[in-house]
C-alpha cells in the first residue's frame, strides 16, 4: 500500500509539472506574440501620424527647398539661415502685441474693449505668414507678406485677414 501510494505521487507530481512546463511555455509563446503584434501596432500608428505630420507641415519654410534657396547667396556673409530667420519672424511679430491699440498687422481695427494681438505665427515660405489672432472673444487669421530688407530688418504688410463669426 506504500508502494502504490508514493507510485501515485510519484505519478501526478510527474503530471503537475508536465501541466506546469506546458503552461509557462505558452505563457511564453503568448507573450512574445502578442509584444510582436503591439510593436507592429505601435509602428504603423507611428507612421501614420509621421505621414500626417509631414503632409501638415508640407507648407512651412521648414520643407520647402525652394523657399530655403531665396535666402542663399553668393555671397556667403549675405546669407539668410532659414533655422534663425523663422522665431526672429515670428518675435518681431509678436513683439507688435504689444501696441496699444493692438496688432497692427492682424488687418482689423479695433472692435470692443479689447485689442486684437496675434496669438500664433507659421512662415509658409520665404515671402508668406499665417497667423492666428483674436481679441478674447473674436477670433480671425490673416495671411501676411513679410520683407527681409538689406539691413536685415524684417517688415510685413497684409495681405488677407478675415475674421470668424461668433
Amino acid at each position: 500500500m506504500k508502494k502504490s501510494l508514493l507510485l501515485y505521487l510519484f505519478i501526478i507530481a510527474i503530471l503537475m509539472n508536465i501541466f506546469t512546463y506546458m503552461f509557462y511555455s505558452k505563457e511564453v509563446k503568448f507573450e512574445q506574440e502578442r509584444y510582436v503584434k503591439t510593436t507592429k501596432k505601435l509602428r504603423d500608428s507611428l507612421n501614420l501620424v509621421e505621414t500626417k505630420l509631414n503632409e501638415a507641415n508640407y507648407f512651412s519654410l521648414e520643407n520647402n527647398q525652394n523657399a530655403q534657396n531665396y535666402f542663399d547667396s553668393a555671397d556667403a556673409s549675405k546669407t539668410i539661415q532659414y533655422e534663425k530667420l523663422i522665431p526672429i519672424v515670428t518675435e518681431k511679430l509678436m513683439d507688435l502685441n504689444a501696441n496699444p491699440k493692438g496688432n497692427p498687422y492682424t488687418g482689423q481695427d479695433q472692435i470692443g474693449a479689447n485689442k486684437f494681438i496675434i496669438n500664433k505665427v507659421k512662415v509658409l515660405n520665404h515671402r508668406w505668414v499665417i497667423a492666428d489672432f483674436s481679441d478674447g472673444e473674436i477670433w480671425g487669421e490673416v495671411l501676411l507678406k513679410y520683407f527681409v530688407n538689406n539691413d536685415e530688418s524684417i517688415t510685413f504688410e497684409v495681405n488677407q485677414s478675415l475674421l470668424y463669426q461668433k
